[in-house]
């Protein structure tokens, strides 16, 4: 009989909470999608430019692409994130925009719970199977749906802020986002009432202190729920530093 070792039982211990937290996320956003009319699909959404239907359409794109690249996975092989590549995701968001709240609720859960099917038949060490996402392995593109689900379930402007991000999910927004900082410069995020972290490696340094959700929501690019950030550098109050573009899984058009 084959030894299990400590490191490969904390490994998928760690896949089946993050297939946990992926359900929650889920269930959270087809429940938002299922209680709006067709009149509220068409109103804005958090993000300029982009009504609810908007983000809906987009929510079911990612969860069918990354469907994808888990089956194909599965079966030895790769394939692009998006049919088409990026023009193909926007042009697909824009024709699926305007459908109606029933279609946008069926869409939203039949791509969800294929994305949660694929990822919940996958055995243990086919958690590391590679997919073109990031030029990752499944892992990766489990915790990019979680981004996906979450953030955007907060775009959808439903009274789901980030303040109703958890703890889990903000710490990994730390670590996944420290690619935001810019070269040359270091952050030393002091969540309240949590130990400091250090994000970015230079030598110009600027502290940021608050709720640790209002923290993770910062650095995602989204209005801090709570009003409770503070900059500071050698002891002096400044600005929130500019951050870098969030870091993209889709290669950028030429």
């Amino acid at each position: 009989m084959s030894q299990i070792t400590s490191g490969s039982s904390d490994h998928a211990s760690a896949d089946d909470s993050l297939l946990r937290d992926l359900r929650s996320a889920a269930d959270l956003v087809n429940k938002l999608a299922a209680s709006l009319d067709d009149e509220a699909v068409k109103a804005p959404s958090v993000l300029p430019g982009w009504t609810r239907g908007h983000v809906l359409a987009h929510l079911m794109g990612i969860s069918e692409a990354m469907a994808r690249q888990v089956e194909y996975a599965k079966r030895g092989e790769r394939i692009d994130l998006y049919d088409g590549g990026y023009e193909g995701r926007t042009a697909r968001i824009e024709l699926a925009a305007g459908h109606t709240a029933e279609e946008h609720r069926d869409d939203v859960r039949a791509a969800t719970t294929r994305a949660l099917d694929a990822l919940g038949s996958l055995e243990p060490q086919e958690w590391d199977l590679p997919i073109s996402y990031r030029d990752g392995v499944v892992r990766d593109g489990a915790f990019a749906l979680w981004r996906e689900l979450t953030i955007h379930g907060t775009d959808l402007g439903l009274d789901y802020g980030p303040e109703t991000w958890s703890k889990p999910f903000c710490l990994h927004l730390l670590d996944f986002l420290a690619a935001r900082v810019p070269e040359g410069r270091h952050l030393v995020i002091q969540p309240l009432g949590l130990p400091p972290r250090t994000l970015g490696h230079g030598g110009d340094g600027v502290v940021v202190s608050g709720m640790l959700t209002d923290i993770a929501a910062w650095l995602a690019g989204r209005e801090p729920s709570l009003s409770s950030l503070r900059a500071s550098a050698a002891a002096d109050d400044v600005d929130l530093p500019e951050l870098l573009p969030w870091p993209s899984g889709v290669p950028a058009t030429k």
